[in-house]
């Protein structure tokens, strides 16, 4: 294979690599709370969270652990990439409704 097709053969594969090695969680906020609330997910991986806002109004996700935050307008979705994370617990809030939307991801 001569240079010219390597490298379209890595410009065409590469993306498709990069995709299969990230995985794909939901969280639904519903009456300003998360559900699931507690979510496990793979240590050592880069994720893609998306936050799916039933509400009418918005919502701010926001993580200090993770540190990560996006407001999520009512009624639609974001997505935010996190990790590779370690091991470990990281909490994350509704930062509009802190007294009920809240919850943690379980990296293991």
């Amino acid at each position: 294979m001569n240079a010219r097709n390597w490298l379209l053969t890595l410009a065409v594969t590469a993306p498709i690599g990069a995709l299969a090695q990230t995985s794909e969680f939901t969280l639904t906020i519903k009456k300003h709370r998360f559900v699931p609330s507690e979510l496990t997910v793979p240590a050592g991986k880069r994720l893609r969270l998306v936050i799916d806002n039933q509400d009418p109004t918005p919502e701010e996700f926001e993580s200090h652990s993770l540190r990560v935050e996006k407001v999520i307008p009512g009624r639609s979705k974001g997505a935010l990439s996190v990790g590779p994370l370690k091991p470990g617990a990281y909490e994350f809030v509704g930062e509009f409704h802190e007294s009920t939307a809240k919850g943690t991801l379980h990296a293991k």
